[in-house]
């Protein structure tokens, strides 16, 4: 085994010690008749704005930092990873010792300098991936985050990085009720030399683990939306862990 290498399972064994030591000590009624129409009419024009809006959202989701003044983040967007054969409800989850909030389950994430997730393209990440102490440098979504000492950024890519197969780029589609659906198998995360696809699907069109749909919500008049999934790792030293994502703020139609 190469020195690079045997340093990138150093580290992660590292952690994994860590986890299992902290392991041990955690637990972790309606108006008038007169009124009805108006009503009607109201919910009427709702419902045909909301449908007019109905299909695919192309442009920026723009990312608001993660906001963890209380200890965890309460509103903005957001990382988490949730240990092996863990739950994204109930963790237990991995406690990053670089995260700059209370709760260090959750690391805050900032928009990058495309402010955010783009749909119908890709945001792919540079070459090289790395800088010499193994740093992600990717930019273009979120600005690389500290994660156990090491920058993990994210990026899409025409061919995953990971298992090198052809995907498609992110895609959000919003129903006539403002629930958003979507697929975003070209998500990446590079971190201490390393690729994670963080996905949903996989690129393979899989599901593995606990790794769950795309769902959220959005609102047609101002552009805020929520956006969660989760994606169990594959491979790797964190094989079996699963990355929790929770994107929030505007979205910006491409025009």
């Amino acid at each position: 085994m190469n020195t690079p290498r045997r340093t990138s399972l150093v580290r992660a064994s590292l952690i994994l010690l860590a986890l299992g030591a902290a392991a041990c000590g955690d637990d972790s009624s309606t108006n008038a008749t007169s009124s009805s129409t108006t009503t009607t009419v109201a919910s009427s024009a709702t419902t045909t704005t909301a449908k007019s809006g109905a299909g695919p959202l192309v442009g920026t989701f723009g990312i608001s930092a993660g906001d963890c003044a209380g200890g965890a983040v309460t509103k903005g967007s957001y990382f988490r990873m949730v240990q092996a054969s863990g739950s994204v409800s109930a963790g237990p989850f991995v406690s990053n010792a670089d995260s700059s909030c209370g709760d260090k389950s959750y690391s805050s994430l900032a928009p990058g300098s495309d402010g955010g997730l783009v749909t119908g393209t890709f945001q792919a990440q540079p070459d090289p991936p790395f800088d010499s102490a193994k740093n992600g440098l990717a930019a273009r979504i979120i600005a690389p985050t500290k994660f156990f000492a090491v920058g993990f950024a994210a990026s899409t890519n025409a061919k995953d990085p990971q298992t090198g197969a052809d995907v498609t780029a992110p895609q959000v589609e919003v129903d006539a009720s403002g629930k958003l659906t979507g697929k975003v198998p070209a998500l990446s995360v590079a971190w201490n030399g390393q690729q994670f696809n963080q996905g949903s699907p996989k690129p393979d069109g899989s599901k593995p683990g606990i790794t769950s749909d795309i769902s959220g919500t959005y609102e047609a008049g101002t552009g805020a939306y929520q956006l969660d999934w989760a994606s169990q790792i594959v491979g790797g030293p964190f094989n079996g862990f699963t990355g929790v994502w929770h994107l929030e703020g505007i979205f910006t139609k491409t025009k």
